[in-house]
């Protein structure tokens, strides 16, 4: 599918239809053709207006968000302590951090800066790095649509020094997506040596990471070993009541989940 969407031209436009999938939109589309009904099937009309405004409150709860999250992306978890000083041990072995979005100009700060996303893998891979002692890739360019600057990988690299103290390895400055993170990672890793990976990302994000990253290195990199090391993730929990009333991090959790299921789906 996401072939198919470049094969048309269509890589600038994907923001735009990605807004359109994902919600509120077509909740909202919901109760515009339950409006239109109205005038001739009224017991109809209501029905679908109220589906729509279910949905738009649902999508804003936290019951909802960790219900797909568990429904639609596979679980996934942490490294445990042993797996981390086992990696230490690793010969040809080198992390990599997937971008998750940034900010053309931090004013506090007067350049670019990484988003939240990103900082928080960024973070958790220089931890990693410090335990392991293993080499650090960053991979992101600029995303479908954007305009011409400086790269996220780019960016990471001047974050990495300035705040961690630590100065990354490899950059990936072109890719645009996750699938393409890892057809242009994996061969320059592969250049180098590397033979395994570690793939660090959020738990929302890691299951198409791994789709991608699997299906890179058997185009490029055959015997390449892929170890998932995700991060940010959120545990099954009871839902409270207050978790079925709306919230911003409800809001925030289900536009995530619906966002990777669809990226996953494509190939994206």
């Amino acid at each position: 599918m996401n072939d198919f969407l470049l094969w048309l031209g269509l890589d600038a436009w994907r923001p735009v239809l990605t807004a359109l999938l994902l919600p509120p939109v077509p909740f909202i589309a919901l109760v515009l053709v339950g409006a239109r009904l109205f005038s001739r099937y009224r017991a109809r009309a209501w029905l679908v207006v109220l589906l729509g405004c279910l949905g738009i409150w649902a999508m804003c709860t936290t019951a909802a968000g960790n219900a797909l999250t568990h429904w639609l992306l596979p679980p996934t978890r942490s490294l445990t302590t042993n797996e981390v000083a086992d990696l230490k041990k690793a010969p040809r072995t080198a992390i990599v951090v997937l971008g998750g979005g940034y900010r053309e100009l931090a004013p506090e700060y007067g350049v670019s800066d990484l988003g939240f996303l990103s900082l928080e893998r960024l973070r958790y891979a220089t931890w990693l790095s410090r335990q392991t002692e293993l080499p650090v890739m960053f991979a992101g360019g600029r995303g479908h649509g954007s305009p011409p600057g400086q790269s996220e990988a780019e960016i990471a690299a001047r974050v990495a020094e300035r705040d961690f103290g630590r100065t990354l390895r490899w950059t990936e400055t072109e890719s645009r997506d996750t699938r393409e993170n890892a057809l242009r990672a994996l061969p320059i890793l592969h250049r180098d040596g590397i033979e395994r990976v570690v793939v660090v990302t959020h738990g929302f994000h890691m299951p198409r990471a791994l789709d991608n990253f699997r299906k890179a290195a058997a185009l490029s990199a055959p015997n390449m070993q892929i170890v998932a090391a995700p991060m940010g993730i959120n545990p099954w929990f009871r839902p409270r009541v207050i978790d079925f009333f709306p919230t911003r991090a409800g809001y925030m959790q289900v536009s995530v989940v619906v966002h990777e299921f669809f990226g996953r789906l494509i190939g994206a």
